[in-house]
């Protein structure tokens, strides 16, 4: 789950780690309302930032400087519910339906540091470079050797000697290089009590005045410690999620959308991988990712079912069921009422095996469906991908 960027400061700063002062928008009149109740400065200036869960915003014009109260207006009129097209959204962009008012400082030099999880160790790892700022895709890309990892092992935390060794690979001096110790150990801290799945903080800056303070911040969480963190929960944004993917959580569905023209419906996320594998393979891409879990009862299927039908881009369903604690006939029955309720205008190929396989491929051969039946996966993935070209 991800929030936002005031939300995440907000965490953050509970944590002992220094933050712009700052607070949230919603019109043009509450950001110069924000603005006003910061400390004044000799040297007045604030940044308005766009709110959406996106990468990108400042290349993309979703970040404003401003040094008085009209030009922090303007700003806040310029982004407000307009929409902000990144590298990380779709063409459309996504709508600004709130904005964050930071108080600005003089920057000497801007770090990157995140703290996530590197999967081939499994060890939490930070991720640090003296290179910070819009540009670190850049520099990642090009000048990997500016990029410097330290991988944590969980049952002792973070070391001295790591900080240290990230401390010299930065050129630190010894002033900043005691903040930075505090802000990793704060850092690990904030990731491993909110059961964190990234915390990045780009820029990290080096104030004129010698001081670390994280400028920007980024946090998401694993969905599935949520239980546990009810007052992570409620900073959900449900205007940020795509609609499909909402209406996907009611069921307990694993659904992602994607670009394809071939739907999927699988039991399993690694036969769910295999199958959009194969999708590809034989020429089509998958429309999602959707994942019904092994515990799916007929409603379950149903709602699956019209998820992948109410996207425009499908031109075909594949739905592959290996039945283990699935029951076939179960799936059997939930793809009949959905079809029956649904306009059902493409083309479905299911391949089913295992528990009452011989039930569900009989309840699906006497509704007089227009369904195709598939023995393996590669049959099925000719078939749905000859079924989608023929409804060209």
């Amino acid at each position: 789950m991800n929030i936002h960027e005031y939300q995440a400061k907000s965490i953050l700063s509970g944590y002992g780690i220094p933050v712009t002062e700052g607070n949230v928008a919603y019109t043009p009149d509450e950001a110069v309302q924000v603005a006003k109740d910061m400390p004044k400065q000799s040297s007045p200036l604030w940044v308005v930032k766009a709110q959406i869960h996106a990468g990108g915003r400042g290349k993309a014009g979703g970040v404003i400087l401003a040094r008085s109260l009209d030009e922090v207006k303007t700003a806040a009129d310029k982004l407000l519910h307009k929409r902000l097209i990144t590298h990380q959204t779709d063409p459309r962009g996504q709508e600004v339906k709130r904005i964050y008012v930071a108080q600005g400082c003089d920057i000497e030099q801007e770090l990157y540091l995140s703290l996530v999880l590197d999967r081939s160790l499994g060890k939490l790892t930070f991720i640090a470079s003296a290179s910070g700022g819009v540009d670190i895709e850049e520099v990642a890309k090009d000048h990997p050797e500016k990029v410097f990892k330290v991988s944590i092992d969980p049952s002792v935390g973070i070391q001295a000697y790591q900080a240290r060794k990230l401390c010299f690979a930065l050129n630190l001096s010894d002033k900043i290089a005691k903040q930075f110790h505090s802000f990793l150990k704060n850092l690990y801290d904030a990731y491993i009590e909110t059961d964190a799945s990234l915390i990045e903080i780009n820029p990290l800056a080096i104030t004129n005045e010698g001081d670390l303070i994280a400028l920007d911040a980024k946090v998401s969480f694993d969905p599935n410690s949520l239980f546990r963190h009810p007052q992570i929960e409620i900073l959900r944004d449900e205007d940020e999620e795509d609609p499909a993917e909402r209406e996907a959580k009611k069921y307990d569905l694993s659904y992602v959308k994607l670009d394809g023209n071939i739907g999927c419906m699988v039991n399993g996320a690694g036969l769910a991988m295999a199958t959009m594998d194969i999708i590809q393979l034989y020429g089509a891409k998958p429309a999602n990712f959707l994942d019904v879990g092994g515990g799916a009862d007929q409603d379950k299927v149903k709602a699956a079912f019209k998820l992948i039908l109410a996207d425009p881009n499908v031109e075909a369903i594949l739905i592959n069921i290996f039945g283990g604690i699935m029951r076939c006939d179960i799936i059997a029955e939930g793809i009949v009422a959905a079809a029956k309720e649904t306009n059902l205008s493409v083309p479905i190929v299911v391949r089913l095996q295992g528990t009452n396989k011989e039930l569900g491929k009989e309840i699906l051969s006497s509704s007089h469906l227009p369904i195709i039946a598939a023995d393996d996966l590669e049959e099925a993935a000719i078939k749905v991908v000859r079924a989608a070209n023929e409804t060209l």
